[in-house]
């Protein structure tokens, strides 16, 4: 469960990078996001709570 969940998150990540004209202005806020939420699922993935 917790390595479909970081697979899921990872390619979120990737697909928030602001790559097009229109994203270009939305800064670093969902990359931010969800990368901050990556972050969190490796910590309790390390921990072994997931």
């Amino acid at each position: 469960m917790g390595t479909i969940l970081l697979i899921i998150l990872i390619l979120l990540l990737i697909g928030a990078f602001p790559a097009w004209p229109y994203s270009a202005s939305w800064g670093y806020f969902p990359s931010g996001g969800l990368g901050l939420l990556l972050v969190i699922v490796i910590v309790l993935i390390l921990m072994g709570r997931l």
